[in-house]
């Protein structure tokens, strides 16, 4: 055997030891995964859906603004929450790879780069509480070590390739394959724009039995189709409902309103206008720009079609919540806004006209 393909044949051991040694690492919670969000929805993803379980490794929580605390399944959907939320950074923890606990995200040392293939990124992002066990984990599987800010940066920077990497791999073969799940083992009267996040979708197929029984892999698969394709193009098939673009935000709370099509809200100048995630927070920017405005739009409750606010009813207190809580619920006609506040325990009904600002403010206490 000559000289060169004796170094060929070593060249390739090293490389498939390493290939080997990074299949053998599991993302999985080797024990009981520590989880804080509530309700029945808390073992997933707000933002994509996946098992926390089975990447509780790449975990990492944070609180809102408004103290609600979130867990993602990577450092990519705490990014995605972050620019869509707002994230007290100080909050931030991840789970420690070695002990399986959070910590403190500011104060962990990240491998970024290994062999461990990433969570929702190309790039895998793992993190220690010890220095040491992170270089244990460098010698094993390479990558190098860095801080937090380092490796959100390298998240941040990655997300649009990130996302449509993950885009055009849905596309040819995720939503086809949860199109047919749902025909052959679901009920077809699934509303999925009732819910705000798709964690909360993923909860109810489970436990309330959507579905016939599906292993997690195909409950995400479905979840996927059913929140990234069916629920806009049910709504897409009504006439009359409000145009949103991607690039939208709210003015309030900063949320991008497009994903939360059964909640917009807009209001109109001459030369411009603005889109909210609800009739709560449109409100709110109303009561301080109420100059000039030519259209005041919501979304009725009911038959989900545009409506002149002005000439709307809201229901106040209901049991039902919007993406930022509380929300005034609005309907074209009075009885349709009396009907939901007895089924869903409203306080009361108000012309636009008759609310107040005070009233709104309190919807967020």
């Amino acid at each position: 055997m000559t000289t060169i393909k004796i170094f060929i044949l070593i060249t390739l051991l090293i490389f498939s030891s390493l290939n080997l040694n990074a299949n053998n690492f599991s993302k999985e919670a080797s024990k009981e995964p520590v989880l804080v969000q509530k309700g029945d929805e808390k073992h997933w993803c707000p933002v994509c859906g996946m098992s926390l379980k089975i990447y509780y490794k790449t975990n990492h929580t944070s609180q809102l603004q408004n103290k609600t605390s979130r867990q993602y399944c990577s450092m990519r959907c705490l990014v995605m929450d972050k620019k869509e939320y707002g994230i007290d950074s100080k909050s931030i923890q991840v789970v420690d790879a070695t002990t399986e606990m959070l910590i403190d995200a500011k104060s962990a040392y990240y491998v970024i780069g290994s062999k461990v293939k990433g969570t929702m990124s190309k790039v895998s992002k793992l993190a220690f509480a010890k220095e040491e066990d992170a270089k244990k984990h460098v010698q094993k599987y390479k990558g190098k070590i860095v801080s937090f800010d380092e490796a959100l940066k390298s998240a941040q920077e990655s997300l649009f390739s990130d996302i449509e990497s993950i885009k055009n791999k849905k596309i040819k073969k995720l939503y086809p394959m949860g199109k047919r799940i749902f025909e052959k083992m679901c009920n077809k009267d699934i509303d999925v724009t009732n819910y705000i996040e798709i964690n909360e979708l993923k909860a109810d197929i489970k436990n309330k039995e959507l579905c016939k029984p599906l292993n997690e892999e195909k409950l995400q698969v479905l979840a996927l189709y059913l929140w990234e394709v069916k629920r806009f193009g049910d709504l897409d098939n009504i006439e009359g409902k409000i145009h949103v673009t991607e690039d939208e935000k709210c003015p309030i709370c900063g949320m991008f309103v497009y994903k939360y099509p059964k909640w917009a809200a807009q209001i109109f100048y001459a030369d411009r206008h603005y889109s909210f995630d609800g009739a709560k927070d449109m409100m709110k920017y109303y009561y301080e720009h109420k100059e000039g405005i030519s259209k005041i739009l919501v979304t009725d409750y009911y038959s989900q079609k545009a409506i002149e606010a002005r000439e709307s009813y809201f229901v106040f207190g209901s049991d039902v919540y919007g993406p930022m809580g509380d929300e005034l619920i609005p309907f074209e006609k009075l009885s349709d806004a009396k009907t939901f506040s007895m089924d869903h325990k409203g306080i009361k009904v108000l012309k636009f006209d008759e609310i107040n600002a005070l009233e709104v403010h309190k919807l967020d206490e």
